[in-house]
């Protein structure tokens, strides 16, 4: 592809999957990627520190950098689920998802992101009405700020076995928010297409009227070995799913399907972590020749 890929996406990445606050901290990652003129997006999740979400407000505000928020930690840590049928979790649920859209504005964020609650087969259609009770009042609330909602689609059956996906059922509930709520899409990674058995092209072509945010990745669906799972290891790592080949495919799919909108980009971001002993600036470096390549042989 002759045209930078950052003529049809704004590229960022996952802070906190980059570089791991336990191992990096927080400030010096941070600067070091709004620092990165690869990078036109970065992903933040909740700053508990008053301090340091001061500090990141202000170095956010510098950068010119689109800026997206996760809730995914905050609701996976606390044990929070979206889609509960106790109507009390689900209102617990519901509240640290409006207030997480106070943060994001805050920070400076155009929008959250989030993912539905573990489900029951036996259930599954109640916990659907349970999370389209809490999506819509969450896009409501994020539409009187002028913000976005993206749900994020997971697996169902391997590692986190969340209510939304696979994409037919994933598109059914996009398909019922939008009816209420326009602020409301879908978030798609390329790291969870093995974990849902599907392709690149059913995913893509199944949700394209949703779709509002990217991510790519790996993951390994094989048993038994390291890594298994929704576990975001580096492109080529051993036994995983995905390297240049699939992330041509992505590529290519996404430029068929009309996703290459230069005047309108969306984000397209990395989620990307390191495995025990590996590097941030290497795993970042790995990412980045990956996408370099597969841009590469993607045909004008």
């Amino acid at each position: 592809m002759r045209d930078s890929i950052h003529k049809y996406f704004r590229m960022g990445t996952i802070l906190w999957m980059s570089y791991p606050p336990a191992q990096y901290g927080f400030t010096e990652p941070l600067k070091k990627i709004l620092s990165d003129d690869y990078f036109d997006a970065i992903e933040v999740k909740s700053v508990e520190n008053e301090t340091q979400r001061t500090e990141a407000k202000a170095l956010l505000a510098q950068s010119h950098m689109t800026v997206c928020f996760g809730a995914q930690p905050g609701l996976l840590s606390r044990g929070l689920n979206p889609n509960s049928l106790v109507e009390e979790e689900r209102k617990e649920a519901e509240a640290f998802l409006c207030a997480s859209i106070d943060e994001a504005e805050y920070l400076g964020a155009e929008g959250i992101a989030f993912l539905s609650g573990a489900w029951e087969e036996e259930t599954r259609e109640q916990a659907f009405e349970q999370l389209k009770k809490t999506t819509l009042a969450v896009c409501r609330y994020g539409a009187s700020k002028n913000m976005t909602v993206n749900l994020e689609v997971f697996d169902y059956d391997m590692d986190k076995k969340a209510l939304i996906g696979p994409a037919p059922y994933a598109a059914r509930f996009a398909s019922e928010i939008r009816c209420f709520c326009r602020n409301f899409g879908l978030l798609v990674d390329l790291s969870h297409f093995p974990t849902t058995y599907e392709t690149s092209r059913f995913v893509i072509q199944t949700l394209r009227p949703y779709i509002t945010h990217l991510h790519i990745g790996n993951a390994v669906v094989k048993e038994g070995c390291d890594g298994y799972g929704d576990k975001h290891p580096r492109f080529g790592y051993p036994g995983s799913a995905n390297d240049t080949p699939e992330l041509l495919d992505f590529f290519q799919v996404l430029k068929e399907e009309g996703f290459f909108r230069k005047d309108d980009p969306l984000v397209l971001s990395f989620e990307v972590t390191l495995r025990p002993g590996e590097d941030g600036d290497l795993i970042l470096a790995n990412t980045k020749r990956v996408i370099n390549r597969a841009w590469a042989l993607l045909e004008d």
